[in-house]
């Protein structure tokens, strides 16, 4: 069973927000979306976060988008979204400003 979107967001009963509406109209867990209607707002918001992001992707990045397009069964794919989000709202990240320094590897 889905949450509802008060679970993930501010959106308080009788707000008169934005979220409300959604609601009213979608359904509390967005029920009454298809999953296409579903994955084009996750790709809308996605693009436009990006945008707003600071710095650039590595270009290994666009290798890893396209080899996870082109090689994983959707379930995975639908499972690397939510781990996705999970990091992007609750984890850990490289800082742009960081440099990724890799451990040495031990030569005997």
């Amino acid at each position: 069973m889905s949450k509802p979107i008060g679970y993930f967001t501010s959106y308080t009963a009788n707000d008169g927000s934005l979220l409300e509406s959604l609601q009213e109209e979608y359904g509390p867990s967005f029920e009454r979306m298809t999953n296409r209607e579903k994955l084009f707002l996750i790709s809308a918001i996605a693009s436009q976060l990006c945008d707003q992001a600071p710095g650039r992707c590595r270009d290994e990045i666009y290798v890893v988008g396209h080899q996870i397009n082109s090689s994983l069964p959707m379930n995975d794919k639908e499972g690397l979204i939510e781990a996705l989000i999970n990091q992007v709202r609750w984890g850990r990240s490289l800082c742009d400003t960081e440099v990724l320094v890799l451990p040495m590897k031990q030569t005997h």
